[in-house]
């Protein structure tokens, strides 16, 4: 590895899956502006809209976490072929 060119305040993060409320902790450097308590210990608190605890791959469920309306939008443009290319 190179030396001088990572990053050396790592610390504890929270990062909490808004779509579950499952929340993890790693150490990271990413800025936070809120923080979380975890066991009692304040950490900084990054959100995440889907992480692996609530992502279709990994858990084996086919359920869609639309947080943004994406699905919806998604639908609206091409919900009429899909239906019409599967009721061929």
């Amino acid at each position: 590895m190179k030396k001088g060119i990572h990053p050396e305040d790592y610390r504890m993060v929270a990062f909490k899956d808004m779509s579950n409320g499952t929340v993890f902790l790693t150490k990271s450097t990413i800025k936070t502006k809120e923080t979380e308590t975890v066991d009692g210990v304040e950490y900084p608190l990054s959100k995440l809209e889907i992480s692996s605890s609530s992502h279709p791959f990994y858990t084996g469920k086919m359920k869609l976490v639309d947080t943004a309306g994406r699905v919806d939008k998604f639908m609206s443009r091409y919900g009429k072929q899909m239906e019409s290319r599967h009721s061929k």
